[in-house]
């Protein structure tokens, strides 16, 4: 009964939001992106559009309200405005449709297929930021999830309904380890947000996912660097918002956001605009806000029986993966993360995963206590090494002295070889624990 109560408010909200409003104003400021215009009445998120020059229209989002003006962002790019120009309002856009015409399909921010396969046929509606949970319906994390990747399953086990992030910085292999994920993860739906990344890159990334059987069960929502601060974030809580439908049906969804850092990038643009004081790297306190808000929409439904696991890529400026501010406010609120590291990158190994700088809060209730013990001793023999290697190189240490020191520079080449995979080499998680129980016995 409830259930249907929320979809029956769903649909009422949509029907609400899809009305053309007549409300108008005039520009009386702009610097290219921002446009502020005499105030008129409008909620945030509201779909404007504004006179051109040209005779065209532009559209625009209300992102907010600074003294007297209604503050907008252009939507599609730059335009040319003039002082005193019409603005009128369209629609809001905190309503997105939803079904399953989603799957094996590619949109943009504002959910245009960018695809060429025509209209997808979508019959229902969800929230664009999603519905506030009752934290007591959040069921545990106590299942193990497949990703295909041997040092995850391994080493680093993911729990269905887990959120977890990569931590890197710029091309060390975020996007790679993604594809790797997405191609080879057990999951039922798979929702993929490329925000703000290159649009070669988003190219080549759908090429790729395209050939693989699971694109049949993927939704990927593309908005490359170039688009709008506007649909960047759009971007992102419309890849959540579909993840969201999904697991209200039950359904076990992977959702995979590439890359946190620019949706902070772009909610720090807005912040800015809007007369927000800078803190730590210039980024306003709305984008911790949104980065706490976001991640927890992921997790598991005890009433629905679906799950959302969030896996986030968040770049590390300057390879800081320790004291950037994004990547600390993430941390905070993951369920665990995964570091790559650059230095293991330029030896060869892929994916570059830097094992001991790494952890999963939720793999000891998902794997077995042997498995658990042997992940611990696999980090043990390999943060020995890494500390004593320049001492075995120089001579400082004779065989016999420490057993376990012995031990660990023995098992090395072992170690690094069970890291490392190819990008079209699936490793399954018996296959996993299989081998690793191999190496550490």
């Amino acid at each position: 009964m409830p259930d249907m109560a929320a979809q029956l408010e769903r649909r009422l909200s949509a029907i609400k939001a899809s009305r053309h409003t007549s409300a108008a104003g005039r520009v009386r400021r702009f610097d290219g992106q921002i446009v502020h215009a005499s105030s008129f009445p409008a909620s945030v998120g509201t779909e404007c559009r504004v006179a051109c020059e040209n005779g065209d229209w532009a559209d625009a989002e209300v992102i907010g309200f600074l003294d007297n003006y209604t503050v907008m962002v252009l939507t599609n790019g730059a335009a040319p405005l003039l002082a005193g120009a019409r603005v009128e309002t369209k629609q809001r856009a905190d309503i997105v449709p939803v079904g399953d015409g989603l799957l094996g399909r590619v949109f943009d921010g504002a959910g245009n297929e960018l695809d060429g396969l025509g209209a997808a046929h979508l019959q229902d509606a969800w929230p664009l930021r999603g519905e506030r949970v009752n934290p007591l319906r959040r069921r545990p994390v106590r299942e193990a999830l497949d990703v295909g990747v041997r040092a995850l399953n391994g080493l680093l086990t993911v729990g269905r309904g887990q959120k977890i992030g990569i931590i890197a910085g710029s091309g060390v292999g975020k996007s790679s380890l993604l594809s790797c994920i997405a191609r080879f993860t057990e999951a039922e739906v798979v929702i993929i947000g490329l925000i703000g990344e290159r649009g070669r890159e988003v190219a080549g990334f759908v090429e790729e996912l395209s050939k693989a059987p699971s694109f049949a069960h993927t939704c990927v929502v593309a908005v490359p660097a170039d688009q709008s601060p506007v649909l960047r974030l759009r971007g992102l809580h419309r890849a959540t918002a579909y993840a969201e439908y999904f697991r209200s049906r039950g359904k076990n969804v992977l959702l995979m956001i590439d890359s946190l850092t620019r949706v902070a990038h772009a909610q720090r643009e807005l912040g800015l605009a809007l007369g927000e004081h800078p803190t730590t790297k210039g980024y306003p306190p709305s984008v911790i806000s949104l980065i706490g808000s976001v991640l927890e929409r992921a997790g598991l439904d005890a009433q629905t029986g679906g799950s959302i696991t969030g896996v986030y890529t968040i770049l590390a400026d300057g390879d800081d993966t320790t004291n950037d501010p994004i990547v600390d406010t993430a941390r905070a609120i993951l369920d665990g993360h995964v570091v790559l590291s650059r230095k293991q990158a330029e030896q060869g190994i892929f994916p570059a995963i830097d094992v001991n700088a790494s952890i999963s809060r939720t793999m000891t209730d998902c794997v077995n206590p042997q498995h658990m013990q042997r992940s611990r001793l696999f980090r043990r023999y390999l943060s020995l090494w890494e500390q004593n290697r320049d001492l075995m190189l120089l001579g400082g240490y004779q065989t016999g002295q420490d057993p376990e020191l012995d031990q660990a520079f023995q098992l090395h080449p072992n170690l690094v070889a069970y890291i490392q995979q190819g990008m079209h080499e699936r490793s399954t998680f018996v296959e996993s624990e299989a081998r690793l129980q191999q190496i550490i016995s």
